[in-house]
């Protein structure tokens, strides 16, 4: 199972776009489904969907209570949904 990111640089979810869903975007932020399976950096399991923003703050309203890991780059904050 391929893990999205090979180092601990920025990931370029484009590079992995054949993978990837796009379901929702925005200037500031981009919600994908994980159709490859692509493993997690933070925990090396697969997850569901993506969430990326490059705003300061943000809320979340989820529907049911789901795991979930959080990879903080310089420019940005990427949410892996398990």
């Amino acid at each position: 199972m391929e893990t999205l990111g090979d180092d601990d640089g920025p990931i370029d979810v484009h590079d992995y776009r054949h993978g990837l869903k796009l379901l929702k975007e925005t200037r500031d932020t981009s919600h994908w489904a994980n159709k490859k399976g692509y493993a997690c950096p933070a925990c090396g399991k697969p997850f569901e969907q993506l969430f990326v923003s490059e705003k300061t703050d943000n809320t979340f309203t989820p529907s049911s209570v789901t795991p979930f890991c959080i990879r903080h780059e310089p420019n940005r904050i990427l949410m892996f949904r398990h």
